[in-house]
């Protein structure tokens, strides 16, 4: 049903088609939801966490000493994993001299206004 359609007098039948489409959008909703299946975890060795974080295996093994790095030791195996090594590596994000203007503004506008510095 177009829009230039809709009176007053088929407004029922307006509705009713409106909810027929809901419940078709709502059905796709659920099928495409359940058909996704989540990605399974799997550990990377040394090899894949160089490539990943971009840094040689001494470097990470230096990491994994100092206890810096997110690492799973089996025996005498390590152990990463890709999303965990991402965050790491967001968590070490260096800002940007806009974003520190940004946070001393909001930070001086909460200060109470009686409060000189």
């Amino acid at each position: 049903m177009k829009a230039d359609e809709i009176t007053f007098d088929n407004l029922p039948k307006a509705i009713a088609h409106l909810v027929d489409q809901v419940e078709k959008l709502k059905i796709l909703i659920e099928e495409s939801q359940t058909s996704i299946t989540p990605k399974k975890r799997m550990p990377v060795g040394i090899d894949e966490a160089s490539q990943i974080i971009g840094k040689a295996k001494q470097t990470i093994y230096s990491l994994v000493q100092k206890r810096m790095i997110p690492c799973y030791k089996s025996g005498k195996k390590l152990y990463f994993f890709e999303d965990e090594l991402l965050e790491w590596i967001t968590k070490g994000k260096k800002k940007t001299m806009h974003e520190i203007e940004m946070e001393a503004r909001a930070d001086f506008n909460k200060r109470p206004r009686g409060i000189r510095l």
